[in-house]
């Protein structure tokens, strides 16, 4: 169940902003394992990622957010897996994912305060309890080849 404060928030996105868009990143380590956060205002494991601001590029949102929640600095271009809609939790809603393999980011302190619950390093072939399942389909897409979705998450 959406807290009053995401309620109010997609309220205000809504009016705002007609259509969204968010970035997501599949960022690795050497050992192949997959960058997870947990948020303090909603439940669930997710790759790291947010909102694209109005005037904001893509890349430069997806560099901002990896920063603020991992402390991930992007040190080599990243690949554009897909283009998902999320339109089942938002309506006009999509998710930009972004590869970003070992080698390619260096670690810096994470600029973020109290956003972020958790973070792990996971195994994209044992993804931990409570991910979201959008989050896991895109593991399974990436890591399991399973066919490709144009739906960030299943639909209902």
């Amino acid at each position: 169940m959406p807290t009053l404060r995401t309620l109010a928030f997609q309220t205000w996105f809504r009016i705002s902003r007609p259509v969204t868009l968010g970035v997501r990143a599949a960022v690795e380590n050497a050992d192949g394992h997959v960058f997870m956060v947990r948020h303090t205002y909603t439940p669930g494991w997710y790759m790291p990622g947010g909102g694209v601001e109005r005037g904001e590029p893509a890349l430069e949102a997806l560099r901002r957010e990896l920063v603020e929640e991992g402390g991930i600095q992007l040190t080599g271009d990243p690949r554009v897996v897909g283009i998902y809609s999320n339109h089942h939790s938002f309506r006009n809603d999509h998710v930009l994912l972004y590869h970003v393999p070992w080698g390619s980011w260096e670690q810096v302190s994470a600029t973020s305060t109290g956003e972020i619950a958790e973070t792990a390093w996971v195994d994209p072939h044992a993804p931990p309890d409570g991910i979201t399942a959008g989050n896991l389909r895109r593991l399974e897409e990436l890591y399991r080849g399973a066919p490709v979705s144009p739906w960030w998450a299943p639909r209902t």
